[in-house]
């Protein structure tokens, strides 16, 4: 065989579909979202990023899934249907098909919260290599909170003035130690020691790109009543951002995930019996007792 049969053999046949597209960021380069004083939310960019006109992101979503489950699909109420039917019973791989690049601005204590999540791809700010930036998070008078009695993760009524005062001269404290950091460098001394004695309210930034199934269940847990409200902030304007870009799957989270409610076996024989929960454990009791308030329960 010579090199002529041996090229004909591997010819990569090219089809070319011809359809009108849109681009689903309208152009742009970036859609930013400022938080808090120094800290932002930035879209950079999506995949799919053109779609066929008419449409917006969710149509990957759709396409992905009628790879797998055949025209039998098409009988769910057309692409709407299909991707709630999709949310609700937790076939989640379409959702993979969907990918999303931001570029976010946050103080490190939010930014080693957020690094928990492990099912983005990530590349942070280099204080190794770079210079950090003067710039400090301040949370404002309303949003002091003092220890909650009940949940040892964080704080439910709002500091006293006295407190709230002494809260703030202690941050003062802390980010004087900024003009130490710049002395130390101007002295030659590495900027991978320096940066050590920096305190944690200093802000980092990075590039994160993660699919919509793990960027939704992120948001589940990070939108949450429950989650520190620092990075809830965060959270709901990444929601805000990608709304637009995958509207019905926006609209079946909201449905099925963070406005839902998640009951244990114990719960629903307690719901259709009327008895009280089968265990003596208390956070379990509280948790029931909550749930129960939500449906609008109160027992007699």
């Amino acid at each position: 065989m010579n090199k002529q049969e041996q090229a004909a053999d591997f010819q990569i046949e090219k089809v070319s579909r011809e359809f009108e597209t849109f681009d689903v960021m309208g152009g742009s380069s970036r859609w930013d979202i400022k938080v808090h004083e120094h800290g932002m939310v930035a879209l950079v960019d999506v995949m799919p990023r053109l779609v066929p006109i008419g449409m917006t992101a969710d149509f990957a979503i759709v396409q992905a899934a009628r790879v797998s489950y055949g025209d039998g699909t098409k009988r769910v109420e057309e692409d709407r249907g299909l991707i709630r039917y999709l949310a609700r019973h937790r076939h989640t791989t379409p959702f993979e098909m969907v990918e999303f690049k931001f570029h976010h601005i946050m103080p490190i204590f939010v930014a080693r919260q957020w690094i928990r999540h492990r099912t983005a791809n990530v590349n942070e700010y280099s204080a190794r290599y770079s210079v950090v930036k003067d710039r400090f998070f301040r949370p404002s008078e309303d949003s002091l909170r003092q220890q909650s009695t009940t949940n040892r993760q964080g704080g439910d009524q709002q500091l006293d003035s006295l407190t709230t005062e002494e809260f703030y001269r202690y941050l003062d404290s802390v980010e004087a130690h900024y003009k130490d950091y710049e002395a130390l460098l101007n002295k030659g001394v590495a900027r991978e020691l320096a940066r050590i004695g920096l305190p944690l309210n200093v802000y980092t930034e990075w590039y994160w790109k993660i699919d919509l199934h793990n960027l939704l269940h992120f948001l589940s847990l990070r939108m949450d009543p429950h989650a520190q409200k620092e990075i809830r902030d965060y959270a709901n304007a990444m929601f805000a951002l990608i709304q637009p870009i995958v509207p019905i799957a926006a609209e079946a989270f909201l449905d099925y995930n963070l406005h839902s409610m998640r009951l244990s076996r114990l719960e629903i024989d307690a719901l259709r019996t009327g008895q009280p929960l089968a265990t003596k454990n208390q956070r379990e009791l509280s948790e029931w007792a909550a749930k129960k308030t939500q449906l609008g329960q109160v027992d007699s």
